[in-house]
Formats: structure tokens, sequence, C-alpha cells
């Protein structure tokens, strides 16, 4: 086989059927095989899928064991050169895994590469970005002191990190995991960090594949990529919610997954200055909040909002000294 393709699935069945016929349907050159890790979706997924692709490799992992892990049992009995880990809401357009395969075998110093990823009316979607030192991005979702990170940074001109709109080939620091295509041998040596359950763990991975080549983006090979399907079903959420939102339970393993990721790519002192703005956004959360309240400004900011964010910087808290010492851990919240 050329290339073995990852799918982690957890209750989407029709979504993984859909991805898996545009594969066959829109793949001429490359010979594929096709492994699912199915993270106990405890549904009839494998009859769905299993009795329109018997060639599907099907492995049960026993827990939801979220994207880390379930991706790297499937690399781990990957057979062909190639693998790509690719969501199940996405949809192969136009040969994008021919394309995709054959850029960045030309590539000789490249170690992964990332394609155009698009919304469904056939807009560009983010499919990668560039590291901001210690992770300071990660203020911009907090509800007051993130749009004062926001002003300096337009005052400073500061790059944004995002890339939305790939021009041929660009470099970037971390790819999307939606898609992200390496050498076998590569993933199977620079496995998933699995103390992450979901969320940043492609961001952490990046770093230290970068360690061994260049990450690219490619503009020619186009996929669809619905979005939040997965943490959707398991959050009860919608995709507009995703990284926007620190006070509800998604956003909890959102806070606690990217605080792990700047503690492992950026150290101590890092994580300690980030946690310390976290903390001080509560104060200022409740006198922003209080000052709209009496102003009657119209916010979707509710008292209700500064408690659960309050509870999720306390889960944070109990866990950071974990997180400090930095010993293996299934960061799941």
């Amino acid at each position: 086989m050329d290339l073995s393709i990852i799918f982690v699935n957890y209750k989407t069945a029709q979504l993984l059927l859909n991805c898996i016929d545009s594969i066959y349907t829109q793949t001429k050159t490359l010979s594929v095989e096709i492994i699912v890790a199915d993270n106990f979706s405890q549904d009839d997924s494998k009859q769905i899928v299993t009795s329109k692709f018997p060639d599907v490799k099907w492995i049960d992992m026993p827990y939801n064991s979220g994207f880390a892990r379930a991706n790297n049992a499937g690399i781990k009995i990957a057979t062909s050169e190639y693998v790509l880990i690719l969501n199940t809401d996405t949809i192969i357009l136009d040969g994008a895994l021919d394309k995709a395969v054959a850029l960045f075998k030309a590539e000789k110093d490249a170690v992964a590469c990332g394609v155009q990823l698009l919304n469904t009316d056939g807009s560009n979607q983010i499919s990668g970005a560039h590291f901001i030192k210690g992770g300071l991005n990660f203020l911009l979702p907090l509800p007051y002191l993130g749009n004062f990170v926001r002003n300096w940074g337009y005052r400073l001109k500061s790059t944004v990190p995002s890339i939305t709109s790939v021009s041929d080939k660009i470099e970037v620091d971390w790819i999307v995991g939606a898609f992200i295509l390496t050498r076998t041998a590569t993933a199977q040596k620079t496995l998933l960090d699995e103390d992450f359950f979901m969320y940043a763990e492609e961001i952490e991975w990046c770093s230290r594949l970068r360690q061994q080549g260049k990450l690219f983006l490619y503009e020619a090979p186009k996929v669809i990529h619905l979005g939040g399907a997965t943490s959707g079903s398991f959050y009860n959420t919608e995709e507009s919610d995703n990284s926007k939102n620190l006070w509800n339970k998604k956003g909890r393993q959102i806070l606690i997954s990217m605080m792990l990721r700047i503690r492992k790519q950026y150290g101590v002192t890092w994580f300690l200055l980030m946690l310390a703005i976290f903390v001080a956004e509560i104060p200022i959360f409740a006198v922003g909040l209080l000052l709209e309240k009496i102003v009657g400004k119209q916010t979707r900011l509710s008292w209700s909002s500064l408690a659960n964010y309050c509870n999720n910087i306390l889960v944070l808290l109990k866990l950071t000294g974990k997180i400090i010492v930095n010993k293996p851990h299934f960061y799941k919240v």
C-alpha cells in the first residue's frame, strides 16, 4: 500500500461512510489502506462501515481514549510508506490525496504536510498556523483581557498566526489535525503525546515533528472539513463554540489541553505566566460584566458564565502540580 489513512471514530458512522466513499472515488494513483480506531462509540458504527467497506481495518478502543491515543493505535499497525491522519468529517475533492502525496514526496526536507481546507460553501478554512511565543494567542478567547491583547496586537501590527488562504506552498509551524500527512516511519517514531484527550495534541505533535524537518501547506489539494463533528457529539455544543468559550465543559477541556501544550512546548515559566493571566481574568470578568449590566449593554455573558469560568480555572489549578512535573497523566476532564 502507498497510503495508510487513520480515522478516529466516535459516533460518526455516516460521516465516515461519506469520507471513505470520497476517498475511493477521488483517489486514482494511490493504493490505500483504511484504519478506523473507534473510541468506544457503543453504537452500530462498525457494522455500518464494515458492511459497505469490508477491507477497513477496525480497532475497538476499550474506552473513549481521545484523539492522540486512538490515532497512535492506528499508526502502530499502519503498513504503508505514508500515513494520513484524517478526520471523519472531511470530504476529499478532485484527487486531493494523489496530489498531496505527490507534492510531499517531491519535498526532500519536508516531514509533514497539510492541504487547503474548505468550508462546505467552498470558502477557505484555517488549515495551519505559525507559533506565537508562549502560546500568547490563546489569551484571545478571554472575554475582557482577550480584547486588550487583540488591540495591542493590532497596534504592534503583529502577524496573524492562522493561515486561511494557502498560496501555492507555505511553510508553517503546525497543521490543523483534520489532515496531516507524514511518513509512516516518522509517525511511528514520533507518536502523538498520549497525555492529551482532545484539543492541542496536533499542535504539540507538530512542534516535535518540526525538529526533524519542515511542515508545509499546499494549495492544490483541497478537502472539505465540516468541523466539530466528533467534539460536538461528545460535548453537545456547536462548532461556533470551539476555542471561543472557556466557561463550559468543552471550554474546560480546551483550557486544560492548551495549558498542557504550553507547559510541554515552552516550559514551566511560560505555563505559570499564562496561568497567572487566566486567574487574573476572574476579577476583571466580574467587574466588566457588572459594568455591562449597569449600562444595559447586550452581551452573551452572564453570571453563570463567570461561575463556570471560575470552576474551569479551579480544575486547572488542581491539575497544575501534575502539569508542572510533566509525568504521564491522561488529562481528560
